[in-house]
């Protein structure tokens, strides 16, 4: 289907033909959100895998190149694969806790996770058409619980970044609160004052101002730039053949049914942000991207892929909605995946500007959710036990990461994820309050309106 027919689809929203210039500001909105994430986890199982710092940046170089493919292919859609809706992709957190086991594992390491990220892509292809089944039982009730919950388990990332990061000498200091302030401040007051591209643009502008403000007071660190090359192609299977082994691969496939389940909720938020029903239909072909990207980045030395949640809240407050920002925002990733130069930089941004940024955006995303509540019958005792119960659940691995320390490992991918929680509690409650107990709720309302 292609974009004109999308436009003229009751169900699809207006299209917006922005001039090329705009995209590539836009779309580097979006690539600057996301941009902190999309890294963070290479990083992370780089380190624990104790490599070099060469091929550390080999991973993320990696990790930039598929999360920018994925992205264009969810965007654009090629063949019955990709949702064609404004969506960036990268690296999934859902998965960190089990890879940073296996990478320390004897036999296992870097080849047995990517071996095992290969195993769990096909059985996310195998089981994606039956779980995009699941999406009659996601009512506005739980659709608006999820999604409020998803921005409330963002928040606290906005704020580690707004105090100035977990790497911070001093945390909280004034100087981090006056850069996220200022970024925050710009974002608000063109939005006050200003219209159309501006606003399109207005945190890419804030955080424009707020990188140039934090490198006068020497808080952007570029010690390093210089000996990063230009030009570096990221080849397959840098680091040796995968190794299977039963046990990562149980672990991953777990993983994969948490990231269609999370992927499932945002999936469900964009479609009320851009005004488009996401169908059975659609939903299979969003799953079937993440299964793929999460195959094919076990071959090209990365890991499961999934949506991105906090971009979410970039196309609500933008208000630009067509899914050409966000090729253009894969483009972009997959530039950045061959200049390290230029990836660089854009990883130079201080937490404290991206900080400002994200308490904007990750609070668009619960003011969605909140939204969506307003069509569901929040009037009803049980449904307002099912959002409270769901949202506390939601916010469990927020509050206390360590709650559930002392469960088997294997369920860390739902423990260890505030999305996966919350989703999985307000789908039960629903299933309890509304669907079985549906038959007893009508015959009870009916006996009270004889009386």
């Amino acid at each position: 289907m292609s974009e004109s027919s999308l436009a003229q689809s009751p169900a699809a929203p207006p299209r917006q033909a922005l001039p090329l210039f705009q995209l590539i500001l836009v779309g580097l909105q979006h690539v600057l959100l996301m941009y902190g994430g999309a890294i963070a986890v290479p990083l992370i199982i780089g380190q624990a895998a104790g490599l070099p710092r060469e091929e550390v940046a080999f991973l993320i170089n990696a990790d930039l190149l598929v999360a920018g493919v994925a992205t264009l292919v969810q965007s654009l859609g090629i063949g019955p694969v990709g949702i064609r809706m404004p969506v960036m992709m990268g690296a999934s957190f859902a998965a960190v806790g089990s890879m940073v086991a296996m990478a320390g594992m004897p036999g296992v390491g870097l080849p047995g996770i990517f071996g095992a990220t290969i195993a769990a892509g096909v059985f996310g292809l195998l089981i994606a058409p039956f779980m995009s089944r699941v999406v009659r039982f996601f009512p506005p009730l739980v659709t608006g619980t999820v999604i409020t919950s998803i921005g409330l388990s963002l928040f606290p990332v906005a704020v580690n970044w707004a105090g100035g990061g977990q790497q911070a000498t001093a945390f909280g200091a004034p100087v981090y609160l006056m850069v996220a302030g200022l970024v925050l401040a710009v974002i608000l007051l063109i939005n006050r004052f200003m219209r159309g591209f501006w606003v399109n643009v207005s945190v890419l502008v804030g955080m424009g101002l707020g990188y140039i403000l934090a490198g006068a007071i020497g808080m952007v660190d570029l010690d390093g730039l210089g000996r990063t090359p230009w030009l570096q192609l990221v080849t397959p299977l840098h680091f040796g053949l995968p190794t299977f082994s039963l046990a990562p691969i149980l672990s991953m496939c777990l993983v994969v049914v948490i990231i269609f389940v999370e992927s499932t909720g945002m999936f469900l938020a964009l479609g009320k942000v851009t005004e488009r029903e996401v169908t059975p239909r659609l939903l299979r072909r969003g799953l079937l991207c993440d299964a793929a990207a999460s195959f094919v980045a076990g071959f090209f030395n990365t890991f499961t892929h999934s949506s991105f949640a906090q971009n979410i809240g970039l196309v609500q407050m933008t208000g630009v909605r067509c899914r050409s920002v966000t090729a253009v925002a894969g483009a972009l990733l997959i530039g950045l995946s061959l200049l390290p130069k230029a990836a660089f930089l854009i990883a130079s941004i201080p937490p404290a500007v991206l900080g400002g940024a994200s308490i904007a955006m990750f609070g668009m995303v619960t003011a969605t959710g909140i939204k969506i509540l307003q069509e569901a019958d929040i009037a009803d005792r049980r449904n307002q036990l099912l959002i409270a119960v769901s949202v506390g659940f939601g916010l469990i691995p927020v509050v206390r990461p360590e709650f559930f320390a002392q469960m088997p490992l294997w369920m860390a991918p739902i423990t260890h994820s505030g999305i996966a929680m919350a989703t999985l509690s307000a789908l039960l409650l629903n299933l309890l309050f509304n669907i079985l107990g549906g038959a007893e709720r009508a015959a009870h309302n009916l006996a009270c309106d004889r009386h």
